[in-house]
């Protein structure tokens, strides 16, 4: 029997920032991607304050999103 790797890290909020939210998270990747020159926390800030996200899904997102260079294959 196969056993399935559980997810660990930012990419363990995704279900629930979709669900929350209502859009993939590449749509957020893609926002994220217009402000790729700005610092975490600024980032953080920019999906906090523009977009209305909370604080850890943004912070899960950016972080995923600085370490993988863009959305999950």
């Amino acid at each position: 029997m196969a056993s399935v790797e559980k997810v660990k890290g930012p990419a363990s909020y995704f279900p629930s920032i979709e669900k929350t939210y209502g859009k993939p998270v590449a749509h957020w990747f893609a926002l994220l991607d217009g402000v790729a020159g700005r610092k975490h926390g600024e980032q953080v800030a920019f999906l906090k304050s523009e977009h209305a996200l909370g604080h850890g899904h943004p912070n899960a997102l950016v972080a995923y999103h600085r370490n993988h260079g863009g959305a999950p294959a």
